[in-house]
């Protein structure tokens, strides 16, 4: 078992990412080219006041042009289960198949049960029955990619992922709200801040959907924003 806290690295990303989208928002609506508009030296007040108002306008695809990646670990296969759902991501994750466990497999207990002792307990005894039974197939020549059907979703297993800016916004929004489950919140946060430590003007973009809408449009609310009255009813 490994402490549940997501691991994640931010591994890649543009050198001039706001010169990259500052550029990209002025061509849309500059007679200039692109390479002049990127070679002058502009105010970065300046730079964020256009792209918050072309982004704020809908015109995403300026943001698309940024591509980051992250090395991620210390996670469960019901959270990747979740996260590879998402479009405009790329995925390399550690292989069930050719990665055979070796004693027992290291895995995610999740919060809710982990708070209680007596099924925290229980939960490890089972994680430890499915590790001997899996042994137990691969001992008799099994090979791992059928003995790794009995492996549950709290197998951790890590991945690099990549994603370009407006989507990462978009999972953001999803993801960070409430309503969204544990796991996948905290890794999405985790994400979130590796990247604005470094680029700390996207912290009023990578916030949960109703920070952006003013409202909450989810069929129950945590109470964080008023909700639509259609929903409300």
């Amino acid at each position: 078992m490994n402490d549940n806290k997501p691991q994640v690295k931010l591994i890649s990303k543009p050198e001039n990412m706001l010169k990259t989208i500052y550029t990209a928002c002025r061509t849309c609506y500059s007679a200039d080219t692109p390479l002049n508009i990127y070679d002058k030296d502009v105010d970065e007040e300046k730079m964020l006041n256009l792209i918050k108002r072309v982004v704020g306008s809908g015109h995403y695809s300026t943001i698309e042009h940024i591509q980051v990646s992250f090395a991620i670990s210390n996670i469960s296969r019901a959270c990747t289960h979740q996260l590879v759902r998402h479009r405009h991501m790329s995925f390399s994750q550690k292989s069930q198949r050719y990665v055979q466990e070796k004693g027992q497999f290291d895995y995610l207990i999740p919060h809710t049960i982990e708070k209680d002792e007596v099924l925290k307990a229980k939960f490890e005894d089972f994680m430890s029955e499915i590790s001997k039974k899996y042994l137990e197939f691969v001992e008799a020549g099994i090979p791992a990619e059928d003995a790794r059907a009995v492996l549950p979703n709290a197998c951790s297993t890590s991945m690099v992922v990549s994603t370009n800016l407006r989507e990462l916004i978009h999972v953001a929004n999803l993801r960070l709200c409430t309503r969204a489950q544990y796991e996948i919140r905290m890794l999405i946060k985790a994400m979130c801040e590796a990247l604005t430590e470094q680029e700390p003007w996207l912290k009023e973009y990578l916030v949960p959907k109703c920070e952006r809408l003013g409202f909450c449009d989810e069929d129950k609310s945590c109470g964080r924003k008023p909700m639509l009255p259609n929903m409300a009813e």
